[in-house]
């Protein structure tokens, strides 16, 4: 199992390329599903979620071909086994994007629940309430969602699907779906994160009829069928997050390639409010730190507040920043872990319920801690890279999962990390 090894104390000086977003390529690579003609992405990141993935549609049927530069082209038009099995979906709470597709092109699907995920604790319920609404027949059992068409019924029916909760992948699956539908879907409470107009638009290079995305309140009018199209992938906002934290913990003036400012409106606030210099240059972003920055009170929220997946990776900043702070997570339950790990390093916090109150201190020493979640790994990084001596960051499978190279990247800019096979 590979680990980290960090010494900490290096400033951060240079230029990083922000990869493609793992939250807009595999919903995206779902939505080729939708068509019988090739498909090509670029800019999809080399993440162990995208290959789960691109293993999953090829277990279909589906052609795949990948590119040196990024690229990846897929034929659907071979597809011959609408199914997700667990076996291949077990790892990956985002197969459960391949039900809409499946079912809106084919009549059927037969999709595995995602694993550790039961029906009401993650809103894979307002997946099938959505989809019911238009139409489909869905039971859920052995582990598995068996959804088909009523018997004489060739598409899936216009709909006003309203979510109990404002669900990401919810508004993905009801955006492909109802694009092959027949009649208007009109998506109410949508979510607004930057994944989804990327997808929209997308969908509407192959064809489909969408309105309103990026707003809570999207239209699509569907259309019989969709066709090929070229798609650049949106830059990952989570990855250009988590640098802008590590060069404001560690200090240092980089520029991030691809990175969207207009898309981290909340997270660059805190930053400035800290201390930080954050601006928009051509093509990026640029971020400045010097010296121990103010500790920032934040609540997570839904888009465009300030995202859950930004959490552990600005706790990390606040651990060694001046003055105490407040961090309130309404997000996700189970998502301070990275807290004790972050104690195990120096750093002072105390957790009640869903809240976490961090005094920040001058220093962190360097220890063995182990990721336990995608974010909390790359908080542990961030740590390490302030940390006096050695950091070892163990199970670090976790941030191969949304991180493309992350140690090589850290290191073009100045970092004294290395990866331990």
């Amino acid at each position: 199992m590979d680990k980290l090894l960090i010494r900490g104390g290096n400033p951060l000086q240079g230029e990083v390329l922000i990869s493609g977003a793992k939250n807009a390529a595999l919903p995206e690579l779902c939505a080729t599903l939708l068509s019988a003609e090739p498909v090509t992405l670029r800019n999809v990141p080399r993440l162990q979620d995208v290959s789960t993935m691109l293993k999953l549609i090829r277990n279909m049927g589906v052609q795949v071909e990948q590119g040196a530069d990024g690229s990846v082209r897929v034929d659907a038009g071979s597809l011959s086994s609408p199914e997700a099995p667990y076996e291949l979906v077990k790892t990956m709470r985002a197969s459960v994007l391949a039900l809409g597709p499946l079912l809106a092109r084919f009549g059927e699907a037969t999709v595995s629940l995602p694993g550790g995920c039961a029906i009401g604790s993650r809103p894979v319920d307002q997946h099938l309430k959505g989809l019911a609404a238009m139409g489909a027949e869905i039971v859920v059992e052995h582990g598995y969602m068996l959804a088909k068409l009523p018997k004489g019924r060739k598409r899936l029916q216009g709909a006003r699907i309203t979510t109990d909760m404002v669900t990401v992948t919810g508004t993905e699956n009801f955006l492909m779906a109802a694009a092959l539908a027949e009649g208007e879907t009109i998506l109410e409470n949508a979510a607004q994160e930057p994944e989804i107009p990327d997808l929209a638009e997308m969908l509407i290079s192959m064809g489909a009829n969408i309105e309103g995305h990026g707003s809570s309140r999207i239209r699509i009018q569907g259309v019989e069928s969709l066709h090929g199209c070229t798609h650049q992938v949106v830059a990952d906002r989570i990855e250009a997050g988590t640098f802008l934290c590590a060069v404001a913990a560690a200090g240092g003036d980089v520029v991030l390639r691809h990175g969207r400012l207009d898309h981290l409106d909340a997270v660059v606030e805190k930053l400035r409010d800290a201390g930080a210099t954050v601006t928009a240059v051509d093509g990026g972003i640029r971020v400045q730190s010097l010296g121990r920055l103010k500790a920032q009170s934040f609540r997570t929220t839904e888009y465009p507040g300030f995202p859950t997946d930004m959490q552990a990776q600005f706790m990390a900043l606040n651990s060694i920043s001046h003055g105490n702070s407040m961090v309130t997570e309404t997000i996700f339950e189970n998502r301070f872990m990275h807290v004790n790990e972050l104690v195990r390093l120096g750093a002072n916090i105390q957790i009640d319920g869903r809240v976490a109150v961090i005094e920040g201190v001058e220093k962190l020493s360097g220890a063995t801690v182990m990721a336990t979640d995608l974010r909390a790994s790359a908080s542990l990084v961030i740590a390490g890279l302030v940390a006096d001596g050695e950091t070892v960051v163990d199970r670090i499978y976790h941030l191969d999962r949304g991180y493309d190279q992350m140690e090589a990247k850290l290191r073009g800019i100045g970092a004294d990390i290395e990866r331990i096979k």
